[in-house]
């Protein structure tokens, strides 16, 4: 009896169906319940469900720019981080503008052909009669491009910003700023290591009133 009860059990580990909740273990006349959790439930948890406040507002910033600090209630944060946002892509789309323009000018005044002209052959700066005018040309060029570049940099940077604004206050919201803290502010005379002397000066104390 106890062979077939020993077969069924381990028949039972490898061939498919429902999980088990509990596996009885037969040994003689005490029986013993062994739980077998349940991980199948835990599996299928969404899974923004395990990580911290922190961490998900700065998923949600670098999804959506002011997302987190939406999801912080910072709401007074979004305007400034989307009129950085406009403000960055205003002078993006102009220097990308003067720099085509300024190149495509150039390409055409060096191209060989007297039959074309270019927008700025009369400007006085740029002139094609002026004997660096088309120097000015290269110039204007490539002042615009490293404007443009640098301002896809600030871009760049000012996402990275609003991301880690969004978790560092995400943290500080889980501070613990209770009546329990206080902060001690007394006078306090300090050496000066350098010229032998002491100087008066201010000491600030942060403790739990425990």
């Amino acid at each position: 009896m106890r062979l077939l009860v020993g077969i069924v059990l381990l028949l039972s580990m490898f061939l498919p169906g429902a999980p088990a909740r509990a596996q009885v273990i037969t040994a003689g006349p005490d029986s013993v319940i062994v739980p077998v959790p349940d991980t199948a439930a835990s599996d299928n948890n969404f899974f923004l469900s395990k990580w911290n406040k922190p961490a998900k507002a700065a998923l949600f910033s670098a999804v959506v720019p002011g997302m987190g600090q939406a999801y912080n209630k910072a709401y007074w944060k979004m305007p400034i981080v989307y009129a950085t946002g406009a403000v960055l892509a205003y002078f993006w789309i102009d220097n990308h503008t003067k720099y085509k323009d300024f190149e495509q000018a150039l390409l055409i005044r060096l191209d060989g052909d007297s039959t074309t002209v270019d927008k700025f052959v009369n400007e006085g700066y740029y002139s094609e009669s002026r004997s660096n005018g088309t120097a000015n040309l290269k110039r204007a060029k490539d002042y615009y491009r490293r404007n443009r570049d640098l301002t896809i940099l600030l871009s760049v940077a000012a996402y990275g910003l609003q991301i880690a604004e969004a978790y560092v206050h995400a943290h500080m919201k889980e501070f613990d700023i209770s009546d329990n803290l206080a902060l001690k502010v007394q006078p306090k005379v300090m050496s000066v290591p350098t010229q032998l002397s002491y100087t008066p000066g201010l000491s600030l104390t942060l403790y739990t009133k425990k």
